[in-house]
């Protein structure tokens, strides 16, 4: 039932010590295959976690699980658990299709370990379409001070001091998601003296932002629209005026965009009207298995680092 699905997914080798590399296996929300876009599955060792974005019967899970089950094992793929999330109902509630109830352990990407929590929160820990950004500051933060806005569990935070950075400062208005990125530098041996946590509304901590830097990389990474507090279309660009103030002189921003209604137009645009010093200098793409068939739908990474006016 599933021969055609299985041959379209994004198996990565499974090498020894490697085992709990986390993988998005399928990306149905890139809309490139329009009988399996409302689904993604994800690999976050020992668990599978299918996303389901609309209802589906009993069977079809059962059959899907069972096919997932015989190509991972048949792959190498440790599988302990195979779990759905209906993000298409009230609270997105999870269920175990196969095997045991896994909720609360850690997984591993690009050498560092991550907390994964499953069936509490619609989003379990870490954004796997950010990869690359995350090795992109991890292969340059030697020496940086780092300005992490809406770190979420504090990954990219974890990236940098993995990279050699001199100090991070994390800020997210969720003082939850950021004790899970404590936890996230203690799992993987983190200096703790070098990270700073701040839990407050951005739009109103400028000052004490400012007045712990100044940066050599700034990484923003704001939610679309977060009820009573970010709404991206109006406030990125009261971001993108801050840079010359938080940066160095020849300090770079990591700019990420994960709305489907704005583009990198968009970005461009405002950065063009708002801080005319920061110049594009790359794009920063989401992992292959991420591909979208609209790119400007998908998470947009945008590179810019200042220059004289």
């Amino acid at each position: 039932m599933f021969t055609a699905l299985l041959e379209k997914m994004h198996f990565p080798e499974v090498q020894a010590g490697q085992e709990k590399e986390m993988a998005r296996l399928f990306h149905g929300r890139g809309f490139n295959y329009p009988e399996y876009q409302h689904f993604n599955i994800d690999w976050l060792s020992p668990v599978v976690l299918i996303i389901l974005y609309k209802e589906e019967s009993d069977q079809w899970l059962a059959n899907l699980s069972e096919a997932l089950l015989a190509e991972l094992t048949a792959r190498g793929f440790a599988v302990e658990s195979i779990q759905v999330q209906f993000r298409c109902r009230d609270l997105a509630p999870t269920f175990v299709l196969y095997g045991k109830e896994v909720t609360d352990y850690a997984a591993d990407e690009n050498g560092l370990s991550y907390k994964i929590s499953l069936g509490k929160n619609q989003n379990y820990g870490i954004f796997l379409d950010m990869k690359n950004g995350r090795t992109w500051l991890k292969e340059r933060a030697q020496g940086k001070r780092v300005l992490n806005l809406f770190s979420y569990t504090c990954a990219f935070s974890a990236a940098a001091i993995a990279g050699g950075a001199e100090q991070v400062v994390n800020l997210d208005m969720s003082k939850a998601a950021l004790a899970v990125g404590r936890d996230n530098h203690r799992l993987n041996g983190h200096d703790l003296a070098k990270v700073k946590y701040l839990g407050h509304d951005l739009f109103k901590s400028w000052g004490k932002v400012k007045r712990l830097g100044p940066y050599d990389i700034i990484v923003a990474d704001p939610p679309s629209l977060q009820k009573g507090s970010v709404n991206i279309k109006r406030d990125y660009p009261k971001i993108m005026r801050r840079l010359p103030e938080l940066l160095n002189a020849g300090g770079q921003a990591l700019l990420c965009l994960n709305s489907p209604d704005l583009d990198f137009q968009f970005i461009t645009d405002s950065l063009a009207e708002h801080c005319p010093e920061a110049k594009v200098i790359d794009i920063i793409k989401p992992p292959s298995e991420f591909t979208n068939i609209e790119p400007d739908k998908g998470l947009k990474c945008v590179l810019v680092a200042l220059q004289p006016v």
